[in-house]
């Protein structure tokens, strides 16, 4: 029996895939519980056309988030922070902090993407990485500066 698989099924294949079952496999689980749908030629054209559709849209998304990357890179973010002795501040300088810095410069970055092991606590320039797709990742410099 040939299906098309409409979710990824554990040992059996990912989402769009045609497969070869037996025919008890298909009718009494995939079936009912509409993880996979008959491979006739309508069913066919239309997974095609979907895959189009989502091979498009990924490509859209990837070049806006590289477009994004771009600007990142072009637009620096310089914060002010109350320093004691040797440079270290006072509080520390974290990922909503940057966030926040790049949404009052026009770019909308959730604070989650950006990619930051720890809060920066010293003065200086940091480059962090942000995750803009899963292919995509950018970098934005930080410098923090003492506050007078």
């Amino acid at each position: 029996m040939k299906l098309i698989l409409r979710e990824d099924v554990p040992n059996l294949g990912r989402g769009g895939e045609v497969v070869e079952v037996k025919p008890g496999y298909g009718r009494n689980f995939l079936l009912p519980r509409k993880l996979a749908v008959l491979a006739n030629p309508k069913n066919l054209r239309e997974i095609e056309h979907q895959k189009q559709v989502a091979t498009a849209k990924a490509a859209k998304l990837k070049a806006s988030a590289e477009a994004v990357a771009k600007r990142l890179a072009d637009t620096p973010v310089t914060l002010k922070r109350k320093v004691g002795e040797q440079d270290k501040l006072y509080g520390s300088v974290t990922a909503m902090d940057i966030a926040e810095a790049l949404a009052a410069r026009g770019l909308q970055i959730d604070r989650r993407s950006i990619d930051l092991a720890e809060p920066l606590k010293t003065v200086g320039e940091f480059e962090v990485p942000v995750k803009l797709h899963h292919e995509v990742a950018g970098k934005v410099k930080v410098k923090i500066e003492a506050e007078a």
